[in-house]
């Protein structure tokens, strides 16, 4: 029979709380070292150097089509076989940095695609380096289109964080397992865990659409008045950024 003491019982506890803070800087690191990760491999995948882009093909390829779950589990137990040994920690950063940067990349790779060409030549001819064309023109654009994918690989690694207990992260949800064999309450441990995820995931929501609402007014202030069709953004790239998205 289902217990109210000992649902709030668990929700207060100070493991499930450590729990919860290992799970968002978990999630935070990852999602900066696998987008700065995504960068390069989007860069890669752009090069005109073909044995660059079939590395970094076959590196998407190969992260997509293989479960998450199995990577963690062959970084944690594959890796000390050849002789590099991960703490798991380590081992839960790198097999989330690794996975998530091959979803990050397409999203950074269809941002940066759905700006149109002639803005970048039309910038080069006004004698803009290429360095300042991506900065002024190509970034506040391709920025707008990856906000959202973006958010929401945020808002899917918060919860993919949970496989991580497999190698014994003590995560929210490994802390969750433990206060369970303690306390015999599975579904009251569960249903607090659940709680903890959704406050996160609603918290993260309201942040995702801040940026949103700032990035999508610098883009109306800077380009509303333009009236040449080269500087609006075709609806088809922003449906594959979404397309890309898990």
């Amino acid at each position: 029979m289902w217990s109210w003491d000992a649902f709030f019982s668990i929700l207060t506890s100070r493991q499930l709380l450590e729990g919860a803070w290992v799970t968002i800087w978990l999630t935070v690191v990852s999602m900066i070292l696998g987008l700065i990760l995504a960068v390069l491999v989007a860069a890669a995948r752009s090069s005109r150097f073909i044995p660059l882009r079939a590395v970094s093909g076959f590196y998407v390829w190969l992260m997509r089509g293989t479960p998450l779950l199995v990577q963690l589990v062959i970084i944690y137990t594959g890796l000390p076989q050849v002789g590099i040994k991960l703490g798991v920690i380590e081992a839960a950063l790198l097999g989330l940095v690794l996975n998530e940067a091959a979803y990050l990349s397409e999203i950074v790779r269809s941002g940066i695609m759905s700006v149109p060409a002639g803005q970048t030549e039309a910038a080069r001819a006004l004698g803009m380096s290429p360095a300042k064309v991506f900065r002024v023109v190509v970034l506040p654009q391709a920025l707008r289109v990856m906000i959202p994918p973006l958010g929401n690989s945020f808002n899917g690694l918060l919860k993919t964080t949970t496989l991580v207990s497999v190698i014994s992260v003590q995560e929210l949800l490994r802390r969750t397992q433990f206060l369970v064999q303690v306390n015999f309450r599975v579904l009251e441990g569960l249903c607090a865990a659940a709680l903890y995820f959704l406050v996160l995931t609603t918290l993260w929501g309201l942040i995702q659409r801040l940026l949103e609402a700032r990035v999508g007014r610098g883009y109306d202030r800077n380009y509303t008045h333009k009236s040449s069709r080269e500087s609006q953004i075709p609806d088809e790239s922003a449906l594959e950024a979404e397309a890309v998205n898990r």
